[in-house]
């Protein structure tokens, strides 16, 4: 069985009230990494709160009811990624309980209280990050809870504390007299004081980590049950389609409304910075509205823009303006005049999000607070976003989050969500603000556009003396940080991936260039590394054939540092059968990275008849991503992140025609059909070292290793993607 899933039942549409997990009798324990003296304030909390109907929330929880329900309160956000499986996987092994015995919920920014550890108090859920952050601390808020039980016990039984044990949720002493539910000590144990040393299980006692367990989501996914963000229903709701400018930075110069107000169940016409809303009774007469008004558009500067006037912004810039450096090694100008010199210059596109799930957010704004329902990635920055445009303080507004229908990196951001409030604040019931799909790519965040610039020198063997990378782009972070990106100053999430590769490169200068264009940008899966790798093993491919050597030989001899990289690659070689014939047409290409804590590589099989189309054939992946909790979770998103890399790589540009985005939906934003789908190989390599992240590394890894695998075939170098469009 899986753990049982309570998704959002802290409002009316849950079927299982949230205030039977938090509320009543039961221990109920903040995760253990907190500082003492925040233990010791929250054990005072927890005595308190065992009073009848008097909710206590802090932070991520652990609760045991006197019933013997279990709940994990986790800090991340379900999108696909198995992430409320494995973290229940987690404080199952130190709680001694069955799997099956846990209830997740999910953690909500009105929920976090002062004493939250620092990890809890801004939720988000993103950069392969969730089990990074959790490792230590949700296992401690097991062991904590157990250590509690058996002090409780201990007391009520009259027995050393030695002399009991727990297991499968039961506390018995080891002559055999007593055995008794965690139930029955919920009570004491919240009363007992939180352990100063919380001893942890030794490896060789795991019974979930490192195996494989079914998802918890996956039931409710299954019968229809699961909520996502576009599903929520609330009473007396109404619905808005939303329409943003067709050309990046237009503006509304007029706006006929008759045609759309006359049309029976449309309730108002709103708009706002360029942004226009249709209110209506359901979603369907709202797109009926929407697509009946008369918008006469101030098209701006943007109107003649087109993807090679950007192309040509961000080369020229890379030229022109003085660049902000992110390393720069000594003697790194000797070394480039000591040895034969190759350069060579990349060119990645923008890239859409695109999720299953299109933008939505159903808001109820009052003047005595406000509630927000939606999918988020960043709750509690969604909320301060709120609290912003309402005016409202943040202890007035409710987020309650529910699963997301893919998100990619999407819902990091909170524009939509800021575009509906300003709406929601003009409507006084709650609404439902959909964004449909042509809208929800067209008004997307793009993962920027880049042009990289590489060049080393190579000494009388083929090794570089000295490694020199510099990108140019649009700054991510810029959006982002409060008050934008200062002048002058580094974004990180440009250059990681190309800052710390895993080779021992002797002298290294890597430098950036912030180009503004008029594409908003975001960060997208796989952030920075999944421009970065691409470039770096894509160049670092052209340097093994320069010196007419293997390309996995190549990298070893750069590789003496770092042996888990070299485990992966040896392992990659033997388990593709690396160097056995291929027919005509066909080739393998590898990548390596050390990205999200993780060291992966990847060889990928294609067959490329004349003329195409491009025939991924099969693909070999060896991952070490230390300490691998749930096996299976591991391999699935290996799987599902090589093909979103892989659809990127083929066919998911992002272009721009007269200002307009000119991909609106699946038909001309393709994916990769079932049958283009390759034999996808996965083998784990479990180093015992802390677990690395997973979720993004096989979109990083993907494009280089279809890039070189293409290179292989053809016997020609594509420095630019999508490949679908080079001239085979």
């Amino acid at each position: 069985m899986s753990p049982v899933f309570v998704h959002n039942a802290n409002n009316a549409l849950g079927a299982v009230s949230r205030r039977h997990f938090l509320a009543g009798g039961g221990l109920l324990l903040a995760f253990a990494q907190a500082p003492r003296v925040h233990a010791e304030a929250a054990r005072s909390a927890l005595s308190n709160s065992l009073k009848p109907d008097t909710p206590t929330t802090l932070g991520g929880l652990v609760r045991i009811g006197t019933d013997n329900q279990i709940s994990l309160i986790v800090p991340n956000i379900e999108m696909g990624q198995g992430i409320y499986t494995t973290e229940a996987m987690m404080i199952a092994e130190e709680l001694e309980v069955a799997l099956e015995a846990i209830t997740v919920l999910t953690a909500l920014p009105q929920e976090v209280s002062d004493i939250s550890p620092a990890f809890l108090k801004s939720l988000s859920t993103g950069g392969s990050k969730s089990v990074r952050k959790g490792w230590i601390p949700l296992r401690q808020a097991g062991a904590s809870a157990r250590l509690m039980l058996l002090a409780a016990a201990a007391e009520k039984w009259n027995l050393p504390q030695q002399s009991l044990y727990a297991e499968n949720g039961i506390i018995s002493d080891v002559s055999g007299r007593y055995h008794a539910p965690y139930g029955d000590f919920a009570l004491d144990a919240a009363r007992q004081h939180v352990p100063e040393h919380i001893p942890l299980k030794p490896p060789a006692e795991w019974k979930f980590i490192g195996h494989s367990c079914p998802r918890v989501d996956i039931p409710a996914k299954v019968t229809g049950k699961a909520i996502f963000g576009i599903d929520v229903r609330v009473p007396g709701m109404v619905f808005a389609a939303v329409m943003g400018p067709p050309v990046l930075g237009a503006s509304v110069d007029s706006l006929d409304t008759n045609i759309t107000k006359a049309i029976p169940g449309v309730l108002d016409v709103l708009h706002n910075d360029g942004m226009i809303a249709v209110v209506a009774k359901n979603y369907w007469t709202a797109r009926k509205g929407l697509d009946a008004l008369k918008i006469k558009w101030n098209q701006g500067p943007n109107a003649t823009l087109s993807s090679e006037d950007i192309r040509n912004i961000i080369r020229d810039a890379a030229h022109s303006i003085p660049a902000v450096v992110a390393r720069d090694d000594a003697g790194t100008d000797l070394a480039l005049k000591s040895g034969k010199n190759i350069e060579q210059a990349y060119q990645l596109p923008f890239l859409a999000h695109a999720p299953m799930e299109p933008a939505n957010t159903t808001l109820h704004v009052r003047a005595d607070g406000c509630d927000v329902w939606m999918g988020t990635q960043v709750p509690t920055r969604a909320r301060k976003a709120v609290a912003k445009i309402t005016g409202l303080p943040e202890e007035k507004i409710a987020i309650h989050n529910y699963m997301i229908g893919g998100s990619f990196g999407r819902r990091l951001a909170t524009d939509f969500l800021e575009q509906a409030t300003k709406f929601a604040c003009k409507i006084s019931a709650p609404v439902k603000f959909i964004w449909s799909r042509e809208e929800d790519i067209r008004q997307d965040l793009f993962r920027p556009a880049y042009y990289d610039r590489m060049r080393a020198s190579l000494d009388a063997d083929g090794l570089p003396l000295a490694w020199c990378h510099h990108v140019s782009g649009p700054s991510v972070v810029d959006r982002f940080a409060p008050g934008g990106l200062p002048a002058g100053k580094l974004d990180s999430d440009a250059v990681e991936g190309a800052v710390q590769t895993p080779y021992e490169l002797p002298r290294m200068r890597v430098t950036w260039t912030r180009v503004q264009t008029p594409v908003p940008v975001s960060w997208w899966r796989g952030v920075g590394p999944a421009h970065n790798v691409y470039v770096v093993e894509s160049f670092m491919d052209e340097l093994a054939a320069e010196a007419q050597t293997d390309p996995i030989e190549y990298r070893v001899r750069l590789l003496q540092k770092n042996p888990r990289s070299v485990a992966v690659l040896k392992r990659v070689m033997q388990e593709s059968q690396w160097g056995t014939a291929l027919p005509a047409g066909t080739g393998r290409g590898v990548a390596l990275h050390n990205a999200f804590g993780t060291h992966c590589a990847v060889v990928t099989e294609v067959a490329v008849p004349q003329g195409g189309p491009i025939m991924i054939k099969r693909v070999t992946a060896v991952v070490d991503c230390g300490i691998a909790i749930n096996q299976d979770t591991l391999i699935a998103q290996m799987e599902g992140g090589l093909l979103f890399g892989f659809t990127a790589a083929l066919y998911g540009e992002i272009t721009i025609k007269n200002g307009q985005v000119e991909q609106t939906n699946f038909h001309n934003h393709r994916l990769m059909r079932i049958n283009e789908t390759p034999l996808i190989d996965v083998h784990i390599i479990n180093s015992g070292e802390e677990p690395g992240g997973i979720g993004e590394v096989g979109t990083t890894s993907a494009f280089p290793a279809l890039g070189n695998a293409l290179y292989n075939a053809t016997g020609k170098r594509y420095r630019s993607y999508p490949f679908n469009q080079i001239d085979l």
